[in-house]
């Protein structure tokens, strides 16, 4: 009885039954850590196979070293400002010095708070978004991918319509990438390359672009109200679009702000002022329609880097992608002086075309000539049918002549040019052709004669809707431009300014053909009477031309003109005197250039060099020169094409533009008056002006009009007048230097041009070359 009552005292662990529940507490833990800790062993089992490959490759070091990145070619100008760019995506990068610290704090403060911290991985912003978000429901916690991570997908974008499976292998491959990523580059490293590789839209890949379209600036230079708008756009482009929402947009840009408040970059008093800032958009559009000099821009991307890349390739072999690589092109274009000749073509054109659409109102074939037959007139519209792209897209398509037809003949909309601005409107593409005619078109270069480099060119009067160069590409009747080189072969064989030749009509006898008779177009007081050659080229007078190519024949003209750089066919033809010859005025820039450079000939230039997307130097361009006449005959030239501008057809520079500054000239009227040229001279500037229309058959009725001096020399005045007024060029006004040596042949015509009428009428005589 009284061991019972002992047995009863005894605690309840003493007895057998208490080693029961201590198992099933060492099983519950042993289940428990099996649970917490397999899950990490399988997580990093599966981090471990995927990092091996098992599941599809990872970038390399090599990749991860040199990240394929699409970048801009940018072409520069001689000033250094961008002309333009060529791209498949218009990214060009920037490095971390110049990033505005606001862009790198609100990028930080917004994207990733801990980034200076982390590997690449975030585990504090995984759990939260794991707590928080997935398990929570916050939608307001935020992401958990780092800055790295986000480049990590940048650089190496995930397949699209993946399964759920395929998408978390595919982060566990951008956490490895981002771990890479930060053992392979610094953090300002990884972050300049995340701002130069986002899409910021609107064509503003990077944040180079970003700065200059959004704001016309650059990215050291962005306030912190516009770095914190474009680290809004971050999160999602499409939808903070400042464009199209822009309200929205405002709201994500003051979260940034508010974000930099929270982690001590930007005082709470600031934010109060920054938030109810507008936008303050300045938005530049990327176009490769605008921007200045587009007609240079295009021959350099589809003529010269075509060319250069075929005869230049990387140290692998392969070819430089103008679109992709990120090259450098600096030009000689002045921008400054491009955007005066620019401004000069449009000023005159405006005034041109005013007149020749009045002319048109009441002209039967307008815009042709009313000489020009239905059937020649059917066929100029042919011709200019099948030039179209729409003509060779749709036969591209396999479409019968009917079809086409058909096609050209139904009304369309369309946004059509005028001098007052774009205007929609709806007319069949046969009409656009038409109306298109209407419109006179015009070419400007302008280069500085001593080092061959170009400083504007202008080759058309509006490249969105005339897309055809007129300054290399096209070919044009020179007349009476073409002159000078005549003369210049009877100077360089010793003939004096002050010869007389007899003004009378000089005949040519061609074998099995006709005898050629050229005639004076005006000035028919002068006939029979004895003329200098400084007077005769100053009024363009015919006849002395024809008796100097007389003297000489025609090879001799040719030979010199391809000593002066004029490639385009010439056939060596008494006409040629006149300017019969299609030649570029390009060429015809380059050749008049060789006269204010001493005789030395010296090839137009538009490109110094071409650098890689690290600076190294790929080409340089030096300009080539060869002497084709001496010193002394080269001043005597520009002496006698001073004439021009003093008294004879180019005077109205004087007593119109009122320029005053010493320069020669010489003006160009084509048969039919279809091509107005001309040509001006000054020490350190040759600059040459076309004016005609898209067909030889459009033109001025009359020689007032239709004159090289009323169609093209106003453009050169104009120009000149803007280079002269713009003290920042500092543009030397004073005279052609003198050579050393005294000049041998006598210079002082005056006493030889007694009892002769100078300037007659003005100087406005028209030198229309009649062949």
């Amino acid at each position: 009885m009284n061991e019972s009552k002992e047995e009863k005292k005894k605690p309840a662990h003493a007895s057998g039954k208490e080693k029961l529940p201590e198992k099933k507490i060492k099983k519950y833990l042993r289940i428990f850590w099996a649970l917490v800790i397999i899950p990490f062993l399988l997580a990093f089992l599966l981090v471990w196979t995927v990092s091996m490959g098992w599941f599809g490759s990872l970038p390399k070091i090599e990749d991860l070293q040199n990240p394929q990145i699409n970048l801009a070619t940018e072409i520069f100008s001689a000033d250094g400002k961008i002309l333009g760019k060529y791209y498949a995506e218009n990214r060009v990068n920037v490095k971390y010095k110049d990033l505005s610290p606001y862009l790198v704090n609100g990028l930080i403060a917004t994207e990733d708070a801990r980034f200076i911290d982390h590997s690449g991985i975030d585990l504090r912003g995984l759990f939260r978004v794991l707590f928080r978000t997935v398990l929570g429901g916050d939608q307001s916690g935020g992401g958990g991918s780092t800055l790295s991570q986000q480049l990590a997908k940048m650089l190496f974008p995930r397949e699209k319509n993946q399964s759920k499976i395929q998408l978390a292998v595919r982060k566990i491959k951008e956490w490895i990438i981002a771990a890479r990523l930060e053992r392979q580059y610094t953090k300002e490293e990884i972050l300049t390359m995340y701002i130069n590789k986002f899409d910021f839209i609107n064509l503003a890949v990077g944040i180079k672009s970003a700065a200059k379209i959004y704001f016309n600036t650059t990215p050291d230079s962005l306030k912190i109200e516009q770095a914190a708008m474009l680290v809004g756009m971050c999160k999602n482009p499409a939808l903070f679009n400042p464009l199209r929402r822009p309200d929205t947009t405002q709201q994500r840009r003051n979260v940034v702000l508010g974000q930099m408040v929270k982690y001590g970059y930007l005082p709470e008093n600031k934010f109060d002022s920054l938030k109810i800032l507008p936008l303050g958009i300045n938005f530049q559009q990327e176009d490769h329609n605008l921007g200045l000099a587009p007609y240079l821009r295009e021959y350099l991307r589809d003529n010269f880097m075509v060319k250069w890349c075929q005869e230049n390739p990387k140290p692998d072999g392969t070819q430089y992608d103008v679109y992709r690589d990120g090259l450098k092109i600096y030009t000689t274009i002045d921008s400054r002086m491009q955007r005066y000749a620019e401004q000069a073509v449009e000023q005159h054109m405006k005034e041109v075309q005013e007149r020749f659409s009045k002319e048109c109102k009441q002209k039967k074939n307008a815009p042709f000539d009313w000489r020009v037959t239905k059937e020649e007139i059917n066929s100029i519209m042919t011709s200019s049918v099948h030039r179209t792209d729409r003509y060779r897209n749709l036969k591209a398509q396999g479409l019968s002549k009917e079809e086409i037809e058909k096609s050209f003949d139904t009304p369309t909309p369309m946004r059509v040019f005028s001098w007052k601005g774009e205007f929609d409107t709806t007319m069949t593409p046969m009409d656009s052709i038409r109306y298109y005619k209407t419109f006179l078109r015009s070419s400007f270069m302008s280069m500085d004669p001593h080092t061959g480099y170009i400083k504007a060119w202008v080759g058309g009067i509006n490249y969105k809707h005339f897309k055809y160069d007129q300054v290399k590409t096209s070919r044009r009747q020179v007349g009476s431009t073409f002159k000078p080189i005549v003369y210049a072969l009877a100077i360089m064989e010793g003939w004096s300014p002050c010869q007389k030749i007899p003004n009378v009509p000089v005949t040519f006898e061609i074998p099995d053909q006709p005898p050629w008779t050229p005639a004076n177009s005006s000035e028919e007081k002068y006939n029979g009477k004895m003329l200098t050659l400084q007077f005769a080229l100053a009024l363009s007078i015919n006849a002395i031309t024809a008796y100097i190519m007389k003297q000489f024949g025609p090879e001799p003209v040719v030979q010199l003109a391809r000593r002066l750089g004029i490639t385009a066919p010439m056939d060596a033809v008494p006409s040629l005197c006149l300017g019969t010859a299609e030649i570029s005025l390009y060429e015809m820039v380059g050749a008049m250039s060789t006269f204010a450079n001493k005789g030395t000939r010296i090839e137009p230039t538009f490109v110094t060099r071409i650098e890689d997307k690290q600076g190294r130097v790929l080409a340089d361009f030096p300009p080539q020169s060869q002497e084709v006449m001496d010193e002394e005959k080269a001043y005597i030239m520009i002496q006698l094409m001073k004439g021009v501008v003093q008294y004879g057809t180019g005077v109205r520079l004087r007593y119109r533009y009122k320029l005053m500054q010493p320069m020669a000239g010489k003006t160009g009227t084509t048969q039919n008056h279809s091509d107005g040229w001309f040509m001006g001279i000054t020490p350190d500037l040759v600059s040459g002006a076309w004016v005609g229309g898209e067909d030889r058959s459009i033109h001025f009725s009359g020689l007032d009009e239709g004159q090289g001096a009323s169609m093209a020399l106003p453009i050169f005045a104009y120009y000149m007048q803007k280079i002269y007024a713009d003290k920042k060029l500092n543009f030397y006004q004073g005279d052609f230097e003198k050579p050393a040596k005294k000049i041998s042949i006598e210079m002082d015509c005056d006493k030889y041009n007694k009892g002769i009428e100078q300037g007659s009428g003005g100087g406005e005589d028209p030198d229309d070359d009649s062949f």
